[in-house]
C-alpha cells in the first residue's frame, strides 16, 4: 500500500512539475482572476497534503516499532532502541519535507488551480476568498478543537460506564488469543 501511494505521487509530481509552466499563468484566464485563484489556494492549506501523506505511515511505522520493541526488546534496550528508531524516522521525514513541498505545490498549482478557475466565476471566487480571508471564520476554526474537546469529554462520561467493562473484556479476549497464538 505504501509503495502504491508514493508511486501514485512520484507519477503526479512528475504530472505537476512538467504541468508547472502553466501554474503560474493558466491558459486563457485572466490575471485578475488567477490572483483570485492564488488567494483561495493560499488559504486552503493544501500544500501539507503531501507531508501529512508522508508522515502518516511514519507514525503507523514508529506505532508498530514501539509493540514490537515493547514484547521482543529486552527491557534495558528497549528506551535505546525506540530512541535510535525514533531518530531514523524523524531524519527521514525532515529530508524529504522540502523536496515533498515543492512537488506538492506544483500539483496544487497544475491541477486545483486550473480547476478552481474553471469551476468558479471571478465573483465566486471573490466571495471564497473573503470567506476564507475572514477573522470569523479564522476565529471559528480556533474554537473547533475546544468544541471537540468538550465533546469527547462529555461523549466520554456520558458513555465511560456502559463501554469501559465492554473493553476491558475485549482487550481480555484479544490478550488469551495473542497468548494462545504465540504457544504461552
Amino acid at each position: 500500500m505504501l509503495r502504491t501511494m508514493w508511486m501514485t505521487m512520484a507519477l503526479g509530481a512528475g504530472v505537476g512539475l512538467a504541468a508547472g509552466a502553466h501554474a503560474e499563468g493558466i491558459t486563457g484566464v485572466p490575471p485578475a482572476k488567477q490572483a483570485l485563484v492564488q488567494r483561495v489556494l493560499d488559504k486552503m492549506g493544501l500544500e501539507s497534503v503531501g507531508l501529512q501523506m508522508l508522515q502518516a505511515p511514519v507514525a503507523d511505522m514508529l506505532r508498530q516499532s514501539r509493540v514490537v520493541v515493547q514484547s521482543r526488546v529486552p527491557a534495558d534496550k528497549q528506551d535505546a532502541t525506540m530512541k535510535d528508531i525514533t531518530a531514523e524516522a524523524t531524519k527521514f521525514v525532515e529530508q524529504e519535507s522540502a523536496g515533498l513541498r515543492t512537488s506538492t505545490r506544483a500539483i496544487v498549482q497544475s491541477s486545483v488551480a486550473p480547476l478552481l478557475a474553471q469551476k468558479f466565476s471571478e465573483d465566486e471566487l471573490k466571495q471564497l476568498a473573503g470567506i476564507l480571508e475572514s477573522p470569523v471564520l479564522a476565529k471559528f476554526e480556533s474554537v473547533v478543537p475546544e468544541m471537540k474537546k468538550a465533546v469527547g469529554e462529555n461523549v466520554a462520561k456520558a458513555n465511560a460506564a456502559q463501554i469501559q467493562p465492554k473493553m476491558t473484556a475485549l482487550q481480555n479476549r484479544v490478550g488469551l488469543k495473542l497468548r494462545a497464538a504465540v504457544g504461552q
